[in-house]
């Protein structure tokens, strides 16, 4: 039997076991995963340095290392987010409706676990604690299946939690990796239908469209992000000028930063030079349309890629429009429907935008890089959702349940 077979079939028997399991005694189990990475941090840093050390021997991107690199503060932020987990109400039995029929029938609609969860991701070590720990709190199984970068990382962080759960008395194989970075463990993975319920898969462009394409499994797409920020003619340029920085620069790496700004025109020879030796001073390139050029011809010449293309790296497309309608265009067109933002101090046209713009998250006046579980509320989470079934935007407990029907007789039989 091969890995993926043997673990599917594992992780079905182990969730049986947590879809029956008190929120007290989960709890617990999350509490004794946060221990133990702080216990366990040095064990994780130099497993996380071997794939560091592999990446930088591989020339692959700074930007990308960094989505790798673990460090005392990301180990501790990912322990903090399970202590929120912790805190959040347990979706499970949750009533969301109930009816009595004529017939005196009862009828509830109750959330349950989904069963086998399965994550396809790439190089962010951090969402092999974020998926367990959510997955567990949601009385689901789960397997792992991270990029190839992160090997010696995933396994472990998934030694560390598994072990913690079973010390417990939780099924160690309520969170399993697997181990094997042949494409073709995704491939049979993403076919294994009769132990797993669903698929996650978080990553780039490419990642998600080949998981699309292949699974036989339901899928929850999640994460690619070409966001834009576009400030409006009545903008506080200030303002708007700190929200670009921000949205681009903070963490180029991941889908909630900025990948397009579009500026009014009637503001971009007052706004522009100044934000552009900001950036620049920053290591931004920019790429810019014929009109950007005229503003600073050492300005990169844009491309009709380049409106479309998600870099998770310093990297920012720059174009002009001539009013919300062209940039709401613009974005209808090129976006991911991950976030988007206005900056203006009109706020009818604000409303426009957040009525207009189909995204999964739509700001007035603040950084797209707010598009996060736990910036939410709702501590780790799973991914950033750009469908709209079966959840939308950062999406974590709740939606990490199905439901199921209980329905309270006396004998009735249907006439």
């Amino acid at each position: 039997m091969s890995e993926v077979k043997m673990k599917g079939k594992l992780a079905a028997e182990a969730s049986r076991i947590l879809a029956n399991i008190s929120t007290n005694d989960k709890n617990k189990a999350l509490d004794a995963i946060v221990k133990a990475l702080i216990e366990k941090k040095e064990a994780i840093l130099a497993a996380n340095k071997k794939d560091i050390d592999a990446a930088i021997t591989k020339n692959i991107s700074k930007a990308l290392i960094d989505r790798l690199t673990l460090n005392d503060k990301r180990i501790n932020d990912m322990a903090e987010g399970i202590k929120m987990v912790i805190n959040l109400p347990d979706p499970i039995g949750e009533v969301i409706s109930e009816r009595e029929r004529p017939n005196g029938l009862n009828i509830k609609k109750i959330r349950v676990p989904f069963g086998v969860i399965g994550v396809i991701y790439e190089s962010r070590p951090n969402v092999t604690v974020d998926a367990a720990a959510l997955c567990l709190k949601a009385g689901n199984a789960v397997i792992l299946r991270g990029g190839s970068d992160a090997i010696n990382s995933n396994i472990a962080l998934t030694k560390i939690i598994s072990d913690a759960i079973e010390s417990i008395g939780f099924p160690k194989e309520s969170v399993q990796l697997i181990e094997d970075t042949n494409r073709k463990a995704v491939a049979e993975m993403l076919c294994l239908k009769q132990f797993i319920d669903v698929i996650i898969p978080r990553g780039g462009s490419g990642l998600i469209k080949m998981v699309v394409k292949k699974a036989t499994i339901p899928v929850i797409e999640t994460g690619v992000g070409n966001c834009h920020v576009y400030v409006e003619s009545s903008a506080d340029l200030a303002v708007a000028e700190n929200i670009v920085i921000n949205a681009k620069c903070s963490r180029p790496s991941v889908c909630n930063a900025i990948e397009t700004l579009l500026v009014d025109k009637k503001i971009a020879k007052n706004f522009l030079p100044g934000l552009f030796a900001r950036l620049k001073s920053a290591g931004v390139e920019i790429r810019g349309d014929k009109f950007i050029k005229k503003i600073d011809p050492s300005i990169i010449d844009a491309t009709s890629k380049d409106w479309k293309t998600e870099y998770l790296d310093l990297i920012l497309a720059v174009k002009i429009v001539s009013g919300i309608d062209d940039a709401i265009s613009h974005i209808t067109k090129y976006g991911s429907r991950h976030s988007e933002s206005i900056v203006t101090s009109n706020a009818e046209l604000g409303e426009k935008f957040l009525r207009e713009v189909d995204a999964a998250a739509v700001y007035v006046n603040a950084s797209t890089r707010f598009t996060d579980g736990f910036e939410f509320g709702f501590g780790a989470e799973i991914g950033i959702s750009t469908q709209k079934l079966h959840a939308r935007g950062p999406f974590a407990l709740p939606e990490l349940t199905t439901y199921k029907y209980i329905v309270h007789g006396n004998g009735q039989v249907r006439p």
